[in-house]
């Protein structure tokens, strides 16, 4: 079996300790975590499994990647710590342990990322003979596998549409939600992660994966943008109070450009309460879905709805954006050292795993 390590027991953390322990060819060794509260607790606990896997957690990273794991699940967030991300992320890569991850955007599409991130990983690369796989947690599949695959049902496509709709009332992140997001800042507050060129820099590989996938030359990639506020003051269950007149929705486009029209759109349509822009549109169950569009001949429409963590909506889109890296772990430990994306690494059936439960 794969000794496997999960580091960090956040959101997506959390559904890589159960998607490593499901796993019939992965073996959870180690979990790392940064919050001293919960050093010395079972990983199992800090999944919500219901049982002791007989893991506990550490905060001491030499020691982990001393081991030599055979693979890492790199669950900490990016977000607000690209450089630190990127450092722990080649460390574990010169260790030669295969590596997988949603914390670095630009490496979705890794054969057009910057050199200043590609470089070290390829540094790390070739000294300990480790691999990484870097895709979306919004979920990555939804941005590529899912729709490149719907386009092939085809016989005209004019449009491929990706769309993630959520309210994200239970989500507990609250520093990416309030404060790289917006929500429950005043309409004044400029969002980090809404700042012109962001959404680009995040989503933009994507855009040129799927280009890439489809054979065709992107002429640009665009950005549209629009924030609504609340009417009413809410509370959600996770994040407490988000006030009326602060910001309460955001819906952005990311558009890849071909032949000057917008082909390849990822949409995201996010709202901290259901009552917030009735008029965008909303999932089926009112939480939360990924949807694909096809408009051409035939129109092809697929909505994923995914649960987990008490039938949280966000919850599930987290822990199917980690099953498609853990159950790529054992088909890149196969495979030669490198750096690979979604392109190069087949998606992967649950072999082993039909009719069985964590608890």
């Amino acid at each position: 079996m794969i000794s496997t390590v999960v580091w960090g027991t956040g959101n997506v953390g959390r559904a890589a300790i159960r998607a490593v322990e499901a796993h019939p060819a992965l073996k959870l060794a180690h979990v790392l975590v940064h919050d001293p509260r919960k050093v010395g607790r079972d990983a199992g606990g800090l999944a919500g499994i219901g049982r002791d896997l007989g893991v506990a957690a550490t905060d001491d990273i030499d020691a982990v990647l001393a081991t030599a794991p055979g693979a890492v699940v790199y669950a900490a967030s990016g977000d607000i710590r690209p450089d630190e991300a990127l450092a722990d992320i080649a460390r574990a890569v010169r260790t030669g342990a295969v590596v997988v991850t949603p914390a670095l955007y630009a490496l979705y599409d890794q054969r057009g990322a910057p050199p200043e991130l590609r470089e070290p990983v390829l540094a790390a690369i070739a000294d300990g003979g480790g691999s990484l796989f870097v895709s979306g947690v919004d979920p990555g599949w939804g941005n590529d596998v899912l729709p490149l695959l719907i386009s092939g049902l085809g016989t005209e496509v004019e449009v491929i549409r990706c769309q993630e709709i959520f309210d994200y009332s239970t989500y507990d992140q609250p520093d990416s939600v309030r404060h790289l997001i917006g929500m429950g800042h005043p309409m004044e507050y400029e969002p980090l992660m809404l700042a012109a060129s962001i959404p680009t820099m995040v989503w933009g590989g994507q855009i040129r994966l799927m280009a890439r996938a489809l054979g065709v030359e992107l002429d640009d990639i665009r950005e549209t943008m629009a924030r609504r506020p609340l009417e009413t003051t809410v509370t959600t269950r996770t994040m407490g109070e988000f006030e009326a007149g602060t910001q309460g929705a955001v819906r952005f486009e990311v558009q890849g450009i071909v032949e000057g029209e917008p082909r390849i759109v990822i949409e995201h349509i996010t709202r901290i309460h259901p009552s917030c822009a009735p008029d965008w549109p909303a999932p089926p169950d009112g939480a939360g879905a990924h949807r694909v569009i096809i408009e051409g001949r035939p129109r092809i429409e697929v909505t994923v709805e995914a649960t987990d963590e008490d039938e949280n909506r966000s919850a599930g889109g987290n822990a199917t954006a980690v099953g498609r890296l853990v159950n790529a772990i054992d088909w890149l430990v196969d495979a030669e050292p490198g750096l690979y994306d979604a392109l190069d690494v087949p998606l992967r059936p649950a072999t082993g795993r039909l009719g069985r439960k964590q608890s």
